[in-house]
């Protein structure tokens, strides 16, 4: 699989780690940065990168990670075509991927541990979606939000 993955200072040493770890599980990582902790840096610098790399199809999934996850998921979902969510316990983790064809997760470096985000990233990589009429039917309304002139996807 190939996945995206930015941070910001609040999420740089996940990042690294996380990183590593995807790409020891046989995984293309492509890191959006940054490449050296900043503690002034902003977390829309790296995020929007790579939810647009996301949305366009470049990637098959995204994890963004700043200090709660919050700031980073609200950036990401500016982007057409992403579905993010901030993500911090295993349920969300797949049924956002099942359900409503999540494509980014977000997490919190301040928030949780590393091994409860390695154990959410693997889910989240490993879910599928399930295509139900209900699922395409409701993302079908949210991609209206994306482009209210014209047909919904």
């Amino acid at each position: 699989m190939r996945i995206g993955i930015s941070a910001d200072h609040g999420g740089f040493a996940r990042k690294e780690r996380i990183a590593q770890d995807l790409h020891e599980a046989g995984h293309e990582v492509v890191d959006f940065g940054p490449a050296l902790l900043g503690p002034d840096d902003d977390y829309p610098d790296f995020v929007v990168p790579m939810a647009r790399a996301v949305g366009r199809g470049e990637l098959d999934r995204g994890i963004a990670i700043c200090g709660s996850g919050v700031g980073a998921c609200i950036a990401a979902n500016k982007v057409p075509g992403v579905r993010a969510a901030v993500v911090h316990e295993s349920f969300s983790a797949h049924q956002g991927v099942e359900d409503d064809d999540m494509n980014v997760i977000c997490m919190g470096g301040r928030v949780i541990g590393l091994g409860l985000a390695w154990d959410l990233i693997r889910i989240f990589i490993e879910a599928r979606y399930l295509g139900l009429e209900r699922h395409k039917r409701r993302l079908a309304k949210i991609a209206q939000l994306e482009n209210p002139k014209g047909p919904a996807a």
